[in-house]
Parts: structure tokens; sequence; C-alpha cells
């Protein structure tokens, strides 16, 4: 009997197998698919030798994550590779602002609105290591910097674009924060979208924006060789379709989607619990194009070219418009994009044809609720 089950290969599985490991119980990860890390994985989806990842690409939040900083994932093959910048956004009129690891060079690339910049995001590098712990951590106890976080919550609490209009004058500002506000996949109007685009201003300002090298899937592989050492087992091809399908374990924990746990598990659930389950309403639905290119991407915009990500949205009342669309369940005539390309991400000295790869881009559309 194991201590503990986990359903699920994601990273939030793993990262979950491996902090029960740690602290010396005896785990294993049931995986469906043939390979595991869910939404960080990579493959060859165009031409033979050009590695994509098949979901999330650029990983702000996996450098920031507290456990991944306390855990020697280097020593098990994780690399991050940083863009000369983290991000950066082409305009109707053919220019880009560009988001900087710099606060100071971001600001001074905005005019006016330069002043403003400075003021939202110097206090988020300033007490980053406070705030991250508390924002990404898990909500068990009372917040240890409680100052820290009121003041976060002030401006996050807003709707994205109500605080972008009433920080900044410009339309460049303005569409810089709403880049970022649109990770949150929400009408942007709605309250607490702020908090997206504060979080990712931070991050980008922090530990930067940067991917794996050799892709996603070395993220999963780095936790599933840390998770090894510590005595943890992954078992791919295995489907968990019931409970019987489940190894006899004190504790079983699901890295998965609300209606696929009722569907193994449901008839051990209250009925109450089960109905709220069954009634979650995903979000909007997305697709990704992945292309394989013989040179780099002809950006209008040179900036974009030091950029590891591309948000292609327009001006802060296009993106708002675009995820309002979304969100009343309409047919978008513009959808939003986010670009990313591993070119720019190639360090100096290393052959670019190891894991060659051209951008990926994702975007929104209508729901996609079943």
């Amino acid at each position: 009997m194991y201590d503990a089950v986990v359903v699920g290969s994601g990273p939030n599985g793993l990262a979950a197998a491996v902090t029960m490991a740690a602290a010396g119980h005896s785990v294993a990860v049931l995986e469906a698919a043939e390979r595991p890390g869910g939404g960080t994985r990579s493959e060859e989806l165009t031409l033979p030798g050009f590695v994509h990842d098949v979901c999330s690409a650029i990983h702000p939040l996996g450098v920031a994550s507290p456990a991944f900083s306390r855990w020697p994932l280097a020593h098990h093959g994780l690399e991050w590779i940083h863009p000369d910048a983290p991000a950066a956004h082409p305009l109707p009129d053919g220019s880009a602002v560009v988001l900087e690891r710099s606060v100071e060079s971001t600001a001074s690339a905005l005019g006016p609105d330069g002043r403003a910049w400075r003021r939202l995001a110097a206090p988020l590098v300033a007490r980053w290591d406070e705030l991250s712990a508390m924002l990404l951590g898990p909500l068990l106890r009372p917040p240890r910097h409680p100052v820290t976080l009121a003041r976060f919550g002030i401006r996050a609490l807003w709707p994205a674009t109500a605080l972008a209009r009433g920080l900044f004058e410009g339309e460049r500002a303005r569409a810089l924060f709403a880049g970022l506000a649109a990770h949150a996949i929400l009408d942007l109007r709605a309250p607490l979208t702020a908090s997206f685009g504060l979080m990712f201003a931070g991050t980008a300002h922090t530990g930067g924006w940067p991917m794996a090298a050799g892709g996603s899937q070395r993220i999963a592989d780095a936790l599933v060789s840390y998770l090894a050492s510590l005595g943890g087992e992954v078992h791919t091809g295995w489907p968990v379709e019931s409970p019987a399908d489940i190894p006899a374990a004190r504790v079983v924990l699901f890295d998965v989607t609300p209606r696929q746990l009722v569907a193994v598990a449901g008839d051990r659930m209250a009925a109450g619990y089960r109905r709220r389950l069954a009634r979650f309403r995903y979000g909007p639905g997305a697709f990704k194009i992945d292309y394989a290119l013989d040179g780099p991407v002809p950006w209008k915009a040179q900036e974009c070219a030091r950029a590891g990500s591309v948000h292609v949205g327009g001006t802060l009342g296009e993106i708002a418009a675009a995820e309002a669309e979304v969100a009343r369940v309409a047919t978008r005539s513009g959808p939003s994009c986010s670009a990313r390309s591993r070119a720019c991400l190639t360090p100096p000295g290393r052959r670019r044809a190891a894991t060659p790869s051209g951008p990926t881009a994702t975007c929104r559309t209508a729901p996609a609720w079943t």
C-alpha cells in the first residue's frame, strides 16, 4: 500500500508527489498518456527535429514558484533561458512597446506615462519576495505581511480597464497593461482582472519570463527525476476510469478537471458536492498554431524580435472589446494572439539546430463550453 497516489502527472500533480515524497511518504503517480507532464509537454509537431511545446511555453510563474526555487531541479536537467525582453506589444501604427526586465527601461519608453509605470511597478519589485510567497503559496494561514498584501489588493481588486485608464494617459502604456491582464482570459471590465496585469508585470521585472531549455517537457522530466530520487514512482499508460484502477493507498489526490473527477469517483462523493462539480463551467476555448520557419519572424516593429512573448492584440480598447465578446459567447472578428519564439532564446554558443522551433501563436476564441 502506498501512502499516497496522485492521478495525473501535470506540474501540479508532480509537485504534490514531490512534496509528499520529500516528507518521507511512499508515492505513486498515475498518468494515462505515454509521457508525463500534462500541460508541460513538448513534441515534434511540425517537421522532424522541430520541438514545440504542446501547451505552456513561457513560465514566469515557474521560475517564481516558491516550491520550484527550493527544489534542486537544475541538478535534474532543468535550465531556464531568458530572452532579451520578457514581452513586446505591437500597436496598429507599426510601433511596439517593450516590457523590459528593468522597471526603468520599460518606463523610459512610455513617455509621459513612464512615471505612472514606475509608481505601479517599483513597489511590486521592492516587496516581491514577500508578495510572491503569499500570492503563490497555500491559503492556509493569515498572511505574514498583511500590509504588503493590502497594498497590492487595493489595485488588484480593480477591473483591468479601469486601472489602466486611471493610471495611464497614452495608448502605449494602456495596451501594455492590457496585454498582461488578458492572461486572465476574462472580461477585462470584471473586478480583480487588474491582479493579473500586476502579477505578470511583477514577474517580468523580477524573475523574468523564461522558457525551459529544450522545451517545457524538461520541467516535467526534472520533476519526475527528482521524484524518483526521493523514492517516488511515475506510471504512464495507466488510465484511471474508476476507483478500481487505483492501487491501494492511504490518500488519493487527483490532478484532473472537475468533470473527470466526477466520472471517476462521483459515486463516492456527497450529492451536493457532486452536483457542484458537474455544473463546473469551463472557460474560453483556445487554439494554438505551431510554425516551423527557416528564418526569424519579420516583425514590422523590430523591437518584437528581442521578446520571448509578443502580445498581438492592439490597443486597450480593442483587447477589452475582444475579451468582452468572448465573455458574451459571441463570434469574434479580431481574436487576440500571443506569439512566442524560441529562436530569440537560443543562448550564445549553443547550436540552434539542437532544438529548432519556429514561433507558436495562441489565440482565444468564443468559449468551447460543453
